[in-house]
């Protein structure tokens, strides 16, 4: 048996190749779902953490004993009366209420005075670094943003002309922001990057191992192989987050335009493929290529979120079902850059190959 280039082979070889390559991108593609489904037995406790990092206001249970001072104290107490886990202990003066805060009977101090020109003045001290200064500086952030709600309402009268009206107070739950804005563009987007990392590694460990030589000398095409690999890539990554999708919304998180979600994910997959095609025809080296598809991704994820049309902002406009003409065409334009980006690659190392 010879191949294409007129060099003798043995068929034994060239399917033992084929067969270690099967065999390395099943292994592969069956860690990268175990570690994802790793990552979703533990999916509540994540939840719970990362919103505690996003909104640490928000998991409630947190009192903060705050001393009090100054002439204007009495309005400060009013004004915690409505912001839960929040109590203004009064003290007869600033030096009274530091002493309760450096002896630990208070977690912070708060010294609110009226000022000549009839404004009010607070000076607020906090703990630095420790565990629970986070913790007290949003309840304090709180404390402070109902005391100026308050003064404003109550000296909206006195007013020559009509100010602009007070916005109406949201319930909106930190849970559904962080859901939503957070949490589902980064588990519609963590199979895109396995998915790259996924190429890199593959083809990598080909040239490393010698097999990618009985790969080329199969009656198959160096393209063909390309294909094979990227479409495996590919492929995986919209069920992976199909079934991310899914688990949402049996956990009660309705999820729209699923469909419009997919494809837009799946164009993204494409471009990283293509990067990642593009980096290990440039860098065969196993290490030197996954580290410069790390960059590469960060590079271009970074840029694209700073963007008002950025992949994070469509997935989650199109997740609230809040999506208009411009997300749409922002999604037709991420197919478009998608498949001219792998048409462009795939050519280019076709006709050139990887360096061995």
């Amino acid at each position: 048996m010879r191949s294409r280039g007129g060099r003798p082979t043995d068929s034994r070889l060239t399917i033992a190749g084929r067969e270690l390559s099967g065999l390395r991108t099943e292994k592969t593609i069956l860690l990268a779902i175990g570690i994802q489904l790793f990552i979703a037995a533990f999916s509540s406790f994540l939840v719970v953490g990362l919103v505690s990092m996003y909104d640490p206001g928000s998991l409630g249970g947190a009192e903060v004993e705050v001393a009090g001072a100054g002439d204007a104290v009495s309005d400060l107490e009013r004004a915690a009366s409505e912001v839960d886990g929040a109590s203004v202990t009064r003290y007869e003066d600033a030096g009274a209420a530091r002493l309760a805060f450096d002896r630990n009977a208070a977690d912070a101090v708060v010294v609110a005075n009226r000022n000549d020109d009839g404004g009010v003045s607070a000076v607020v001290t906090a703990p630095d670094a420790t565990v629970e200064t986070t913790v007290i500086v949003v309840q304090l952030r709180d404390l402070l943003r109902t005391y100026e709600r308050q003064e404003r309402a109550d000296r909206a009268a006195f007013l020559s002309e009509s100010p602009l009206p007070l916005p109406e107070r949201t319930g909106t739950s930190p849970y559904f922001t962080f859901t939503y804005t957070v949490l589902i563009p980064v588990l519609v987007f963590l199979p895109v990057f396995i998915s790259g990392s996924l190429v890199v590694d593959s083809i990598s460990e080909e040239i490393d191992e010698g097999t990618f030589e009985l790969l080329r000398v199969a009656p198959v095409t160096l393209g063909e192989i390309v294909d094979g690999k990227a479409l495996a890539a590919v492929a995986i990554a919209p069920g992976q987050a199909l079934l991310w999708l899914l688990l949402l919304r049996a956990n009660g998180t309705p999820v729209a335009n699923v469909p419009s979600i997919l494809v837009l994910m799946t164009a993204l997959t494409a471009l990283v493929v293509a990067l990642a095609l593009a980096i290990s025809a440039l860098a065969p080296d196993r290490r030197a290529a996954q580290f410069l598809y790390s960059i590469g991704v960060l590079v271009l994820f970074g840029g694209a979120t700073a963007m008002a049309g950025g992949p994070a902002n469509a997935v989650a406009r199109l997740a609230i079902d809040s999506a208009d003409a411009t997300t749409t065409a922002l999604v037709v334009a991420y197919v478009g850059l998608a498949a001219v980006a792998y048409v462009g690659v795939r050519t280019i190392v076709a006709e050139n190959g990887f360096e061995t």
